[in-house]
């Protein structure tokens, strides 16, 4: 065994800390019926560390059965915005990662009443995705109203740290677009502090949402609680 410390980066940890809920509500009837019929068929195989011990690369190929261009949403939330891209672009593929369970089963239903079939569900940890897709391959990502962390010693646990980026610019193709959209201004501070030095460029920094914005329920929530959203867009260098 060699006794060279872990990098807190190592892309293949033997052990992650996950913090945040996995479960919340109980479930409708009618999410349970989404999370049994639908997402076996949606979810990426070969992501976990249990279905890929060796964490062998999984082709986006594989997983489309096309080679249309890739997007990749961090933490879909109650998957409105998922929907909306999937569907305002017919011509691309979308992957999401959540690991609430509660939000995957309202995605569900929201792909379902949709039609949408250019989505893939990932109901897990983002990290376990980033490590086995390939470099270069994911066009376009989002990151929509993150968990703020808000407490100063839980900063660490945003999206918005080299454990996350540094992965992210790996798998995104160089003049790959990353947005960012929060309510909360000191996550915007350390978005435009950490997201270049991992890789990327600010295009666009500003209170005005993009032209293909659909506002979502958290969004509406802060608007509602006097909280301003911004906006942040990268380009991968």
């Amino acid at each position: 065994m060699s006794d060279t410390p872990e990098s807190p980066f190592d892309p293949n940890p033997p052990h992650r800390n996950f913090y945040g809920r996995r479960h919340g509500k109980t479930l409708r009837q009618s999410q349970k019926g989404y999370l049994s019929e639908d997402l076996g068929d949606l979810r990426p195989r070969g992501i976990t560390v249990e279905d890929n011990p060796d964490r062998a690369t999984v082709d986006p190929r594989v997983i489309f059965g096309n080679d249309n261009p890739v997007w990749l949403e961090v933490g879909f939330g109650g998957g409105e915005h998922m929907v909306h891209m999937a569907a305002t672009y017919p011509g691309i593929n979308i992957i999401g990662c959540e690991p609430y369970i509660n939000g995957v089963a309202m995605l569900l239903g929201k792909i379902r009443a949709a039609g949408v079939s250019n989505v893939s569900v990932h109901p897990g940890d983002a990290r376990d995705l980033m490590d086995v897709l390939p470099d270069s391959s994911i066009q376009r990502a989002f990151l929509m109203y993150p968990d703020p962390w808000p407490k100063a010693r839980h900063h660490r646990r945003r999206f918005v740290t080299p454990e996350h980026l540094l992965p992210l610019a790996r798998v995104m193709q160089p003049g790959g677009i990353f947005r960012v959209a929060s309510d909360i201004p000191d996550y915007i501070r350390q978005t435009r502090e950490e997201v270049p030095p991992a890789g990327f460029e600010t295009v666009d920094d500003t209170p005005v949402a993009w032209d293909d914005w659909i506002s979502t329920r958290y969004e509406q929530k802060a608007l509602r609680e006097g909280r301003p959203p911004h906006y942040v867009t990268f380009r991968r260098l």
